[in-house]
């Protein structure tokens, strides 16, 4: 978290020098300020893992677009053809995630992705209760969402 604030703080830097306000002038600072940040990482400990943390945000925000599109067309098409292909089901999916804000954080990424929607926690909090609108291959669903928390811990461990 420090290290992008400073990112930021060098972005802001950079336009208010350069006098240029534009888009691509505004990218260039954040990609020096991740360069100059990336070199002085070692010697500042507040800064340590910072450069590895921001490649592996940009992977999962990627990975989680596609996921995005690729439920929003798999809904979109099962609800313009008039036979309806979905099968709904709840599913008991084990959890790795262990804090709090972990629990959150893979329970709202899977209900943002259409055709899922978490339920609820065990009181242990170790199963999360998903309900999936399509239910074809219960093992290959609950795969893919053991995929995502995994990417998703990933960004912060």
């Amino acid at each position: 978290m420090i290290g992008a604030a400073w990112n930021l703080l060098l972005t802001l830097a950079w336009v208010v020098l350069t006098g240029d306000f534009s888009g691509l002038n505004l990218l260039a600072g954040l990609v020096f300020g991740y360069l100059a940040l990336a070199l002085i990482q070692s010697q500042v400990p507040g800064l340590a893992g910072y450069a590895q943390r921001v490649p592996r945000l940009l992977l999962f925000v990627g990975f989680f677009i596609k996921e995005l599109v690729t439920a929003n067309l798999r809904v979109a098409f099962d609800i313009i053809t008039p036979p309806w292909h979905m099968r709904p089901g709840v599913i008991a999916m084990p959890l790795t995630a262990k804090t709090d804000f972990e629990i959150t954080f893979v329970a709202n990424l899977i209900s943002l992705t259409p055709g899922t929607l978490s339920l609820d926690v065990s009181d242990d909090r170790r199963v999360l209760y998903i309900h999936a609108m399509f239910l074809d291959d219960e093992e290959s669903l609950r795969d893919g969402l053991a995929e995502m928390e995994r990417r998703a811990l990933a960004l912060f461990r």
